[in-house]
């Protein structure tokens, strides 16, 4: 039987990058992978790329800014499945890189609706299937510059710094629990966000969102016993 054959995976940021190739790695080891990006020709590659490998996805689009989809998704899956056992919330935005002097209302509400409410909202919507499950797991990708602050990178940085408090307050209070919740420091990796932020630097030889992915997916096996860490790729 495969690892996960049986269990339920929702993935976010599906349609590209690590959030594309971690549902692949899921669906892989034998997960039922439900998919959700803005971008819904996106989300069928990625369930054309599923179903070439014998899997099963579920595509959700929407749009990580609108809260109310954002709940909608526990009951959702409660109604379709009836449970949820892997978390994997890869999706963010960039924003725009400028001085915090310079940081426009529109800008930074983006960025924080995206990197850091979102997060939250999934942790609401999410934390009763997640926390019945037989052995639930969550992941939250995020990023260096959380810890390591650099000029023009404010609104990107302080929302994952305040996504990795909120994550490890969620895994603090949960301690006792089944549930395993992990933060997953990716590093270096050939994506559109790196491409955006480095537009000048070449992409060949840099890390593969493959190579993230399969980190990812063990930290969803079954025998992960890590909780409330900070993990880097």
């Amino acid at each position: 039987m495969p690892v996960l054959a049986d269990h339920v995976a929702l993935v976010t940021g599906a349609s590209r990058g690590i959030g594309q190739a971690t549902a692949i790695e899921l669906a892989r080891l034998g997960a039922q992978v439900v998919l959700t990006a803005r971008t819904q020709g996106g989300l069928e590659e990625t369930d054309d790329a599923i179903r070439s490998l014998g899997g099963s996805a579920t595509l959700l689009p929407l749009d990580l800014a609108d809260g109310a989809s954002l709940d909608a998704i526990g009951p959702t899956l409660f109604g379709r499945f009836g449970r949820l056992d892997i978390l994997v919330h890869a999706a963010a935005t960039l924003g725009k890189l400028t001085p915090v002097s310079h940081i426009l209302d529109a800008d930074w509400a983006e960025v924080l609706a995206v990197n850091l409410t979102a997060t939250q909202r999934l942790i609401r919507t999410a934390a009763p299937l997640l926390t019945t499950a037989p052995a639930g797991r969550a992941v939250f990708l995020t990023d260096g510059r959380a810890r390591d602050p650099k000029a023009y990178w404010g609104g990107y940085g302080a929302t994952k710094a305040a996504l990795e408090h909120l994550v490890l307050t969620w895994a603090d209070e949960l301690r006792a629990t089944r549930l395993r919740i992990n933060l997953f420091d990716p590093g270096i990796v050939a994506t559109r966000l790196r491409a955006a932020a480095m537009p000048g630097e070449n992409p060949v030889g840099l890390p593969s969102p493959q190579a993230a992915a399969v980190r990812i997916a063990a930290l969803c096996g079954l025998s992960e016993l890590r909780h409330g860490a900070r993990i880097e790729g």
